[in-house]
Order: C-alpha cells, then structure tokens, then sequence
C-alpha cells in the first residue's frame, strides 16, 4: 500500500485561452464554418454555398465603382422627429443608435464614381440602419440623386435592401414613394438611363415604388423581394405559396426581374449595358456665351 502513499506533485493548471470574437461564423445556409476573414475577402459571399449576406454600404461601393472614384453627396442630411414619436424609446434615440452603429446619418449613401471609366450617380441602401427603411431623408436624397442624373446626363444605380417604409414618419414616409417615382419619370423623360439592384431584403414601400422601375432591374441570388413578407401574405390569402415565393429566381421566372447576377460579377455585368443604354443620350447643352 505503499504506493498510495507517495507524494504526487500537483498538476500544474491549464490557462484557457479565450477565442477571440468574431474569428468565424457558421453559414445559416449550408450550416458549414467560415472564417470572417474569408467571408470578407468574399465580398460576404459564403465560399461554400454562396450565399449573400448583407454587404455593408462601403463594401458595396467598392466592388462596384473603380478605386477611389467615389465622392459622397449630401451627406449632412439627417432625419428628425417630426411626430415625436415614442414606442418603447423615442424615435430620436433610435436614430442617434443607429447612427453611431453605422456611422451614417441616414439609411442611404449617395454619390457619384465612375465604373471603368463611365460616370454614375450610385445609392446604396444601409441596411444596418433601422432596416434600411426609407423616411423623409432617405427619399430627399434618392430624389436628388436622380435629379443629378438628369442634369448630368450620366446614368444612376441604385443598391436597395430595404425592410420598406419608416413607421417612425407615419405619412411623411409613405409620401417618399411618389416623390421618389416622380423624380424617376422626369429621369426617364430625359432618356437617362437607371439601374435597380435589388438585394436581400427588398421589401415594402421600396419595393412599391423606385427599386421595381429600372430600366434594367438585377437581383442578386436567393434574394427575398416583395411587398408584403411570406409568411404575412399566407395568413392573409389561407393558402399555401409555391415553393420559392419571392425569390430573385421566382421573380425572374415571371418577368419581375431582367437578370439574377452573383455579387463578385456586378461590375462586369452592368458596365456593358450602361454603355448600350447610354450610347443614345444627348449631351447637357453648353450654357450660352455672352
């Protein structure tokens, strides 16, 4: 029994190191492992499956526009509380949040680059912004955006994920779809040409109006795109959907939308159209000499 006995030296204790946050994400579509670096290098695409995540509104405009071509228009403008409105915290405070989250000032950024070369007037929908809604702000500068378009006579892009219109501005929000279809028809009368890259999700009053009138309108892959979600619609109507309801594919099958194209091909794929499409646009008149 003596080896019960003998002094043991105590097992020295293991440090657990702490993984750090954020090294990798699991794919809510294939379920596989993904490193964040590699899902950023991606464009946010999985590498697996491909399924398209969220890009934010940065990362949308570099892969679209050539390198440092970019510049920002508008960029002060910012919502109010018109309504004063309160549900569990007031309006105001939410925007503050999502502005300091996101660091916009709004759900939308605008601007004008040049793709290889062309120039464009682009906006880009932040989702990460109260749901990329669209208020009073959001539908000033879309409208501004076209109405540079139109003066310029250089065609406009438009990103749209949107969870639709913005509660929080009651009427004033939903007033934003015909001003912003209305900027569009003058946009259309000039021959200038635009357009809509819908994207996951793009749904409610963006749907309704502008992002559903380009000349040309993109889905991205698996993209949900509607009015009203699913699952609201099947309650409403007490019946089954067909499989894929509202999917960029199903929109595609019955001709909502012109073409479905995968994220790391956007640049390509819109450059030779707006060179078809703006081969026909008369120059801006030189102001008279006195």
């Amino acid at each position: 029994m003596a080896w019960l006995k003998r002094d043991k030296a105590p097992l020295e204790k293991t440090v657990k190191k702490d993984t750090p946050e954020g090294l990798w994400k699991r794919c809510k579509s294939c379920n596989e492992i993904i490193l964040s670096h590699d899902l950023l290098a991606n464009q946010n695409v999985c590498p697996n499956c491909d399924y398209h995540y969220t890009l934010p509104p940065q990362g949308r405009i570099d892969s679209l526009l050539d390198e440092d071509s970019f510049v920002e228009s508008n960029s002060s403008l910012y919502s109010t509380n018109p309504l004063d409105f309160h549900d569990s915290k007031p309006y105001s405070e939410r925007l503050n949040a999502s502005q300091a989250k996101t660091g916009n000032k709004d759900a939308i950024v605008t601007g004008r680059g040049t793709i290889f070369g062309m120039p464009v007037h682009l906006g880009v929908f932040d989702f990460g912004f109260l749901g990329g809604s669209m208020g009073s702000v959001v539908g000033e500068k879309i409208s501004r955006l076209y109405q540079d378009a139109e003066a310029s006579k250089e065609p406009a892009i438009i990103v749209s994920s949107s969870g639709g219109a913005r509660m929080q501005e009651g009427i004033i929000s939903l007033m934003q779809m015909a001003k912003t279809c209305a900027a569009l028809a003058r946009l259309r009368d000039a021959g200038v040409p635009f357009i809509s890259i819908l994207v996951h999700p793009t749904t409610g009053g963006v749907a309704a109006s502008f992002s559903m009138l380009g000349d040309v309108n993109i889905g991205e892959p698996g993209a949900l795109i509607g009015f009203a979600g699913p699952r609201v619609i099947q309650q409403t109507i007490k019946q089954e959907l067909p499989e894929g309801f509202q999917t960029s594919e199903y929109l595609l099958d019955h001709g909502m939308l012109d073409l479905i194209c995968h994220r790391k091909n956007m640049k390509e794929q819109i450059y030779p159209l707006l060179k078809i499409m703006s081969s026909k646009i008369e120059a801006p008149a030189e102001p008279k000499k006195k």
